[in-house]
């Protein structure tokens, strides 16, 4: 590897929304660590890619190893962008769906899982790889976040994703805050998506939706601290 290709860290990156995210990273020129719970997926993932670039990484979000950051510095060298999009839409309990996911009946303790994998794994990565980062001279960290987390939009709805949402929202602002001017940190909506939290009838492919990240994973023009969909920020 050249030591001025950049390298970004997908999570959740086996299929779907994250699997794009890292081909167009890799297509981009980015040596790309494709990341998810499983090795096996992550190897069939970069397998299929088929263009180089990726490389697999095992890694559950909720439980990421002590040595992560030591492992990435001996093996890559470096760390430039951190894309936090693993995800769920309600972790344990019932599914959301009729009645499930309403702020008077969803199970309290699907709330607190599904905030261990979309908000408490996001923290972790962070606090593990941020002096990776911080020697970058092009450090991010990119929140796959939703719209459904605007607080002027919450509704009563499906709460445990909603929560989350907010919370991720919530650690863009404060990692923003700690790591400025020397890391830029975003929150972004993918929209609407067709992938399997999204489903068949969802209007954006995952090409689309992988738009506006990796924008914000590459483009000198977004603000840090900022939410974005369309490449546009959005209010919290």
């Amino acid at each position: 590897m050249n030591d001025s290709t950049k390298v970004a860290l997908v999570t959740g990156a086996n299929r779907g929304l994250g699997l794009e995210i890292a081909r167009q990273l890799a297509r981009s020129g980015f040596r790309v660590l494709l990341g998810a719970r499983r090795e096996e997926d992550a190897r069939r993932a970069a397998l299929d890619f088929g263009e180089g670039g990726l490389v697999p990484l095992a890694l559950d979000v909720t439980a990421p190893p002590s040595d992560l950051a030591a492992r990435i510095r001996a093996e890559q060298g470096r760390l430039d962008v951190l894309v936090n999009n693993a995800g769920v839409y309600q972790a344990g309990g019932a599914p959301d769906g009729q009645g499930a996911g309403s702020v008077l009946e969803v199970d309290p303790e699907a709330v607190r899982a599904t905030l261990e994998v979309n908000a408490l794994g996001p923290l972790a990565l962070a606090q593990k790889l941020a002096p990776l980062l911080r020697a970058s001279d092009d450090g991010r960290i990119v929140n796959v976040s939703s719209g459904m987390a605007q607080l002027a939009h919450l509704g009563s709805d499906s709460t445990a994703y909603r929560i989350s949402k907010v919370a991720l929202n919530a650690l863009t602002l404060q990692l923003h805050a700690a790591l400025s001017p020397r890391v830029k940190v975003f929150a972004a909506c993918p929209g609407w998506v067709r992938t399997d939290m999204g489903g068949p009838a969802a209007p954006k492919s995952v090409a689309e939706g992988a738009d506006t990240p990796v924008w914000l994973a590459t483009s000198p023009e977004p603000r840090s601290g900022g939410f974005y969909q369309e490449r546009r920020l959005l209010s919290w």
